[in-house]
């Protein structure tokens, strides 16, 4: 771990191994932290505080543009670790190492942006000057389907702000946290700004993290449900909080798109990362006189794609995390299949030949899906597109509205009023029209109810981390 500049083993001395979850291999061992280890990361972000927080905008500025420079000139050792670790295929780890990258040199930017008011006042003699301020030291617990974006998407935004930082990462993915560490501590960061507690059990450095008082701010991404739970015991001590969570995305296709078009995208977007991503779309939603055309051409497009380790040539699907993720995916498959769903691609689970230590599902389509059925309702996580028929336009965005998410949304159409209608309408933070990739640096990123609480990216994303100051100044 890494506490107040140093690294260090767990007061407790137990560790935890890491593995890789295309092979089952051992791949690492990290300290197993506690509560203990949380507590001291905190006085080390507290004892910082002060000293950070009075840097200028240009040190900090000129910090986060260098940890880009390391960043960049590493990303192809980053991405080899992380499908080595997470298991998703070469080229989309490399993919989201540049990602990461883009949000440091976004907020170097974003933190010589940071401004106040002079504000009127009635009076003559009176001014009045509102100023922006960092909140303190941030606690954040971070996931392991997007194991360094998560960090730096957090990291570059408190940082920028003036903020120190203790981070929790996900159990499945420590060894990307700690090489993200490195680039920062390269990158000259002083001690005790950046600190790193890793540990197989969150309960306890998440009890420490919403109990302690000096704990300013959390920010989580994660599951619905433990996002949740880290928000009703953050209201205790009044910490300002930031939750991305789950989602359960349409995708629409409108009856004047192109349903070969539209299912391309859909082929592409719905198994980036094997379908473990917030924003991969679980409900496509088709015309009835389009269906032949669009599951024709995303059965073809799915019946091509090789599933193994990522680190191999030509794989387009990686593994599961673990067996939990691949028993969830299972379940949901064979709970449609019992309900009448036919599953013309895919549909079970690989444990042969190189498949045979690793968490591994077929690419799959499930079409006739139906309201009835788990998966219309639950987020798979997972490589399963569910084709939905519909008969009427005019009441697809009420199906598609019909959830507890709101996270992402997408649209295939030809037409701009119907894509402006279903921009308004649909009640999603995130909405790609004729658009598999809406995500970047430098916009927003958050969702709507079960979906999460804040923004991430964008001008909104360092505003996170920061006070509203205001002076009066009597003349």
């Amino acid at each position: 771990m890494f506490i107040n500049g140093e690294w260090i083993e767990a007061r407790s001395g137990a560790t935890f191994e890491v593995t890789n979850p295309a092979t089952g291999e051992v791949i690492g061992v990290v300290p197993d932290g506690a509560g203990e280890d949380a507590t001291a990361a905190i006085d080390a972000a507290h004892g910082a505080f002060r000293d950070w927080s009075r840097t200028t905008a240009h040190e900090r500025s000129r910090l986060l543009y260098r940890a880009w420079e390391l960043m960049t000139e590493r990303s192809e050792q980053l991405a080899e670790l992380m499908t080595r670790e997470q298991g998703k295929p070469l080229k989309a780890a490399r993919a989201e190492v540049k990602y990461a990258a883009d949000f440091l040199i976004w907020f170097a930017e974003e933190a010589k942006r940071i401004s106040g008011d002079w504000l009127p006042s009635p009076r003559p003699d009176q001014r009045f000057l509102s100023v922006k301020a960092p909140v303190g030291v941030v606690a954040a617990i971070t996931p392991w389907n997007y194991p360094i974006s998560m960090l730096t998407r957090k990291m570059g935004p408190a940082l920028a702000a003036g903020c120190t930082l203790v981070l929790k990462p996900a159990e499945a993915t420590p060894l990307c946290a700690r090489a993200s560490y490195e680039v920062f501590i390269d990158a000259g960061v002083p001690a005790g700004v950046i600190n790193l507690v890793t540990a197989s059990d969150p309960r306890p450095v998440g009890e420490v993290f919403t109990g302690d008082s000096r704990v300013a701010k959390l920010t989580f991404t994660g599951s619905t449900a433990v996002g949740r739970q880290l928000a009703a015991k953050s209201a205790a001590n009044l910490q300002r909080i930031s939750v991305e969570l789950g989602g359960h995305a349409p995708f629409i296709v409108f009856p004047d798109a192109d349903p070969v078009h539209a299912a391309k995208g859909a082929a592409a977007l719905k198994f980036l990362n094997a379908g473990q991503a917030c924003i991969s779309p679980n409900r496509l939603y088709v015309p009835r006189q389009h269906l032949q055309a669009f599951t024709d051409t995303l059965c073809t497009r799915v019946s091509r794609l090789q599933t193994g380790n990522g680190l191999e040539e030509g794989i387009g699907v990686g593994p599961l995390i673990n067996d939990a993720a691949v028993a969830k995916v299972e379940t949901q498959v064979e709970d449609a299949r019992a309900k009448g769903a036919q599953v013309p691609v895919g549909g079970r689970r690989i444990t042969q030949g190189l498949h045979a230590h690793g968490h591994f599902y077929e690419p799959t389509v499930l079409t006739g899906v139906t309201a009835e059925m788990n998966i219309y309702r639950e987020e798979t996580f997972g490589p399963v597109a569910p084709v939905i028929p519909y008969d009427d336009p005019d009441e697809v965005i009420a199906l598609a509205n019909d959830t507890h998410y709101g996270l992402a949304a997408y649209v295939y159409t030809r037409d701009i009023g119907t894509a402006m209608r279903a921009f308004e309408d649909l009640r999603f933070g995130i909405i790609g029209i004729n658009d598999v990739n809406p995500t970047s640096a430098s916009v927003p990123f958050g969702g709507m109810g079960d979906s999460g609480i804040g923004r991430e990216g964008g001008h909104e994303g360092i505003a996170e981390y920061q006070e509203t100051k205001t002076g009066g100044f009597v003349i």
